[in-house]
């Protein structure tokens, strides 16, 4: 016999349920009317983002005593979902500042340092940039020439990052930094440099083929002095902290792509009812019906494996092989349903004047950022066969 659940459980469900109502209210009055103009003019919606901070969802894993709302990994994949089903840029920045920016200051600052920026950012008076990429080293993160050296009180960094969310508009970054030889795990480090510090300014803004109004550019560092107090957790400790946020960076994107995925379902699916040919609805032809059917498998298959890696993650648990199995399974799904969706549009699937093609250019960031579905394919094989 099943056990009822308990009042806590009820009210968990209840409660994530009212957030979600008031994410997808937001979404159709703030985000679903100027999305195609931001898209089209590769505008960061800086308002909407503020708006957000107001609602407490730029803060979604900060505790309450930091200005946060305190949720869970399951109800903030939630809220990445809802968004990422009407605009997958929206979704994209969001999941950057909270689970990577936000995130990594909460899980290693101290108090002091959480004290002093994780307000600003769970308000939404500043949006957070994190930086570990540069030109030459993509997934070979080891390998990274920005160097961080230590002169008295203050670390002087010199180099470049690239593909940075927030580049331009964040006010603070968390930049991933060599302290030591090159190809050392415990040579990098990771340091908070605010907006505005002398040697520090953003570069060219990536002019992309998705995700247009999530903001991508460089940053750039030029005898760059940082306080020594900015250093997040101990010298050398960097990338093992930038591993731990990826797990739980996966774990968003797989969010952002089952929302980008599930987004391309309903509209091809709304679409496939009313567009006749041969005197009926197309979705009478088994040839869409069973489009639709695979579709939407493949949404529910994607949707648990991420909400399985969130289950993980709240409880505290290793979530590597989970976020990776997700962020893969997930991010694949995402570019397979915009690309059906696409097609049960026909022609039309093919003009900017239906959402199908703008599902289909965002769909495949989620293939390449945060690690590419090659990397997760080696993550997940390499603890496979551990031991």
């Amino acid at each position: 016999m099943s056990s009822m659940p308990t009042l806590d459980a009820i009210v968990a469900i209840e409660y994530r349920e009212s957030i979600i109502e008031m994410v997808k209210d937001f979404t159709d009055r703030h985000i679903r009317p100027d999305m195609m103009e931001w898209d089209k003019e590769q505008q960061f919606p800086l308002e909407v983002f503020q708006k957000l901070g107001e609602l407490g969802l730029l803060g979604v894993l900060v505790p309450q005593e930091y200005g946060g709302a305190g949720l869970q990994y399951a109800d903030y994949i939630e809220i990445i979902i809802e968004i990422s089903k009407v605009c997958g840029a929206v979704g994209l920045s969001f999941a950057a500042h909270n689970s990577l920016s936000t995130n990594h200051i909460l899980m290693f600052g101290n108090e002091f340092q959480k004290q002093r920026w994780l307000p600003f950012l769970a308000s939404g008076a500043w949006l957070g940039a994190w930086a570990l990429t540069e030109a030459n080293t993509g997934s070979d993160a080891l390998r990274m020439e920005t160097t961080a050296i230590l002169d008295g009180d203050h670390y002087v960094l010199n180099g470049s990052k690239n593909w940075i969310t927030h580049a331009e508009c964040g006010q603070i970054a968390v930049v991933m930094v060599r302290t030591g030889e090159i190809g050392q795990s415990d040579n990098i480090s990771a340091i908070v440099v605010e907006k505005g510090t002398p040697g520090f300014s953003s570069g060219k803004k990536e002019d992309k083929m998705g995700m247009r109004a999530s903001e991508t550019a460089a940053l750039h560092f030029d005898n760059c002095r940082v306080p020594r107090e900015n250093l997040l957790g101990r010298v050398g400790d960097g990338f093992r902290q930038a591993m731990k946020i990826l797990d739980g960076g996966r774990i968003s994107i797989a969010a952002l792509s089952v929302g980008i995925a599930m987004g391309a379902y309903e509209v091809a699916r709304d679409y496939a009812k009313v567009r006749e040919q041969f005197g009926q609805p197309i979705a009478n032809f088994q040839a869409i019906a069973f489009k639709l059917a695979n579709m939407a498998t493949e949404v529910q298959a994607s949707l648990l494996l991420t909400q399985e890696a969130a289950r993980l993650k709240d409880n505290g648990e290793k979530v590597t092989t989970a976020a990776a199995m997700a962020k893969y399974y997930a991010s694949e799904v995402a570019v397979r349903n915009a690309t059906e969706a696409v097609q049960i549009f026909g022609g039309y699937g093919y003009t900017r004047d239906y959402p199908a093609e703008k599902f289909y250019r965002d769909a495949k960031l989620c293939t390449i950022g945060e690690g590419t579905s090659e990397i997760q394919q080696l993550v997940i094989s390499r603890e496979l066969l551990k031991g």
